[in-house]
């Protein structure tokens, strides 16, 4: 527990510790807000879905990620996880100490950093995770406190799961895919992971997370009011404005492979503030660790081969916990044909 970064308190307010600060070349550089990340409204779906479904694509391959609007999950719900992920970590040591754990095969972990005992900087996050579907099969391995932590994450796992199918139907549409491609096993599970970013003294010296693409098939963040996400495009970072009660999505890894490169996974990184603390909430839609990833067969021919070799997910996922230490290994690279 004593390595968890929202734990040092007064520790960490005048001075950043020797074992976050990066060396010059990996720092972060001061990125101003983007206006240019595609920004997709969801309210005139019923009147406008070719024209939203070729928004959705386009974003995907242009920018890897977008802002989602008018998404349905009630400003209620998206307020309310932040307010108890934020009230989790406020809690007494003692609280939050039976979920701290070194292995990543538990259900609800909650960890510091990336690979902490094995890294050679620290990042300046904390992290919860745990499934959330079926909500009957985990729910009761869940916090108990605080008191509304269960009701809250379990009402909005519903919630974005809902949305989540519902842009994976789109973009299997999108891309001509047979109905309900992405639905059965590449889809089934459903990660939580409440991300908390303490105040940094010198956020210039540190990243939250380092320069990453997701392992996963679709993430959708609910990243509240406070800044700190930046996109890399074409070279450059781009950091994405908050958007009141928006989700920001991005391609995971395993939509890159399947749609054959046709989509894209944009790396993206986190840094932290000097100014305010930033809770975050994310949801990853996932396949079975024993799933099989190709490319879809419908979108191989002649002129447009296999990019990727066939694999379970497992593989994929110990290449991945292996190469995500922020000195830029792409773990793609060895699934590649």
């Amino acid at each position: 527990m004593d390595k968890l970064i929202s734990n040092k308190g007064s520790t960490i307010q005048s001075a950043v510790p020797e074992s976050y600060i990066l060396p010059p070349e990996r720092r972060p550089s001061v990125v101003p807000p983007c206006k240019t990340i595609p920004v997709i409204d969801l309210q005139g779906l019923d009147q406008d879905r070719a024209d939203l479904i070729q928004q959705i694509i386009k974003a995907s391959q242009e920018y890897g990620f977008f802002q989602l609007t008018n998404h349905g999950v009630s400003e209620e719900l998206m307020q309310d996880v932040l307010v108890v992920g934020k009230e989790f970590y406020d809690l007494p040591v003692k609280e939050k100490e039976r979920f701290y754990s070194e292995d990543p095969n538990q259900n609800c972990r909650l960890k510091s950093s990336i690979n902490y005992d094995k890294e050679k900087v620290h990042f300046w996050r904390d992290s919860f995770r745990h499934p959330c579907h079926p909500l009957e099969d985990y729910i009761h391995e869940w916090p108990q406190n605080p008191a509304r932590y269960r009701e809250v994450f379990g009402s909005y796992s519903i919630e974005v799961r809902k949305l989540g199918l519902l842009l994976l139907d789109l973009i299997c549409e999108g891309l001509g895919l047979e109905y309900g491609y992405f639905g059965g096993e590449l889809s089934q599970v459903l990660l939580m992971s409440i991300n908390h970013y303490p105040l940094c003294p010198d956020p210039s010296l540190v990243l939250g997370l380092p320069k990453h693409g997701d392992p996963y098939l679709l993430t959708l963040l609910n990243q509240g009011h406070v800044a700190g996400l930046q996109v890399l495009k074409d070279e450059q970072w781009l950091a994405v404005e908050p958007l009141p009660n928006a989700f920001v999505v991005n391609i995971n890894y395993m939509l890159q492979i399947i749609s054959n490169g046709k989509l894209k996974s944009a790396d993206h990184r986190v840094v932290p503030s000097s100014d305010v603390a930033r809770t975050t909430v994310v949801t990853f839609i996932s396949p079975f660790k024993d799933s099989l990833i190709e490319p879809a067969k419908s979108l191989v021919n002649k002129s447009s081969p296999p990019l990727y070799k066939s694999f379970r997910f497992i593989d994929f996922l110990r290449a991945y916990i292996t190469d995500i230490t922020g000195e830029g290994i792409d773990p793609l690279e060895r699934f590649m044909v």
